[in-house]
C-alpha cells in the first residue's frame, strides 16, 4: 500500500480542499467523510468510494470497520498522522477518511412522489442543524428532504457527522426558490404546510397529513420567507407553554416530522 507522508502531497491537499470548500465539492462532484463508523456506513449504503485513507494506528484500532470499507474502495493509501491532521475537521481524528462521489445525490422537484411525505428546509445555514434534521427525517421515515433557497451543503463535514449517514440513504431534492417550489408542488397535488410561530396558525396536533404532504421549516433566525409562507395554503404551528416563543430548527423539525409520520 502506498504511503502518503507529506502534507504537500497533491491528493492529500485535494482531499483537504474537499473538506473545506462547498464550492469545490460541487465543482468536483465529490466529498470527504471522516471516521471509522461513518466511512463504513457509506460503504454498506452503496456510496461510491473513490479513495480510502487510513493511518497505521487506525489499522490496529478499527480493523472491523476497515474490512467493510476496503472492498468498496477504488484506491487505498496509508497516511501519516500529520497528513491525517490536515484532512481532519475534528480535534481528535480516528485516522480514517474516504473521498466519495456525489453521483447526483440531489435530484429535482419533478422526482418527488405525489403520494410521499417530505420535509422541506429553507435557507438553513447551520450544517449541524441540517445534519440533525436529516437524521430525524430518516428515523421517522419521511420519503425525502427538499433543500430550498440557500441551504448549507449537506456534504459539509459538520452536516455529515450530525446526520450520522442519513445523507447516504435519504432522497434529497434541491430547488433555488422556496415560493416557486411550493407553487410547483401544489400544482402537482401536494399539500404544503408552512411551519410558523404564530398563534393564529393551525396547531400541529390538529393536522392530518396524508400522502403528498410537505412540511416547510425555515431559517434558524428568520424562519420561512414571507413569499414562501404566502405560497403555502396552510400555516401550522407547534403549541407551546411557558415563556418559550420558538424552538430551534432541529427541535422544531423533530416534532413536526414525528407528527407528519404518525398520520
Amino acid at each position: 500500500m502506498e504511503l502518503i507522508s507529506s502534507r504537500k502531497n497533491a491528493l492529500a491537499r485535494y482531499a483537504a480542499k474537499l473538506s473545506a470548500s462547498a464550492e469545490f465539492r460541487r465543482e468536483k462532484g465529490q466529498f470527504l467523510i471522516e471516521g471509522a463508523r461513518l466511512c463504513a456506513d457509506a460503504a454498506v449504503s452503496g456510496v461510491r468510494i473513490t479513495v480510502l485513507f487510513s493511518t497505521e494506528q487506525a489499522e490496529g484500532r478499527y480493523p472491523e470497520y476497515l474490512a467493510r470499507i476496503r472492498p468498496c474502495a477504488e484506491q487505498e493509501y496509508q497516511i501519516t498522522d500529520p497528513v491525517a491532521q490536515l484532512l481532519s475537521d475534528t480535534k481528535s481524528t480516528q485516522g480514517i477518511f474516504c473521498i466519495c462521489a456525489m453521483d447526483a445525490r440531489c435530484s429535482t422537484l419533478d422526482t418527488a412522489d405525489p403520494t410521499g411525505k417530505y420535509a422541506a428546509l429553507e435557507n438553513i445555514q447551520d450544517p449541524s442543524n441540517l445534519g440533525a434534521v436529516l437524521r430525524t427525517a430518516e428515523a421517522v421515515g419521511v420519503d425525502g428532504v427538499l433543500l430550498l433557497g440557500s441551504c448549507c451543503d449537506p456534504f459539509a463535514p459538520k452536516a455529515l457527522r450530525a446526520g450520522m449517514g442519513a445523507v447516504f440513504r435519504l432522497p434529497l431534492i434541491a430547488s433555488p426558490d422556496g415560493a416557486d417550489a411550493v407553487k410547483a408542488l401544489q400544482s402537482r397535488g401536494f399539500s404544503c404546510y408552512a411551519a410558523v410561530p404564530a398563534a393564529d396558525a393551525v396547531p400541529i396536533t390538529q393536522c392530518h397529513f396524508g400522502g403528498g404532504s410537505v412540511i416547510l421549516i425555515g431559517n434558524e433566525g428568520n424562519g420561512l420567507t414571507p413569499e414562501t409562507i404566502a405560497a403555502c395554503r396552510t400555516r401550522i404551528t407547534i403549541p407551546m407553554k411557558g415563556r418559550a416563543e420558538s424552538l430551534n430548527a432541529a427541535s422544531s423539525a423533530a416534532i413536526l416530522l414525528w407528527e407528519l409520520s404518525k398520520n
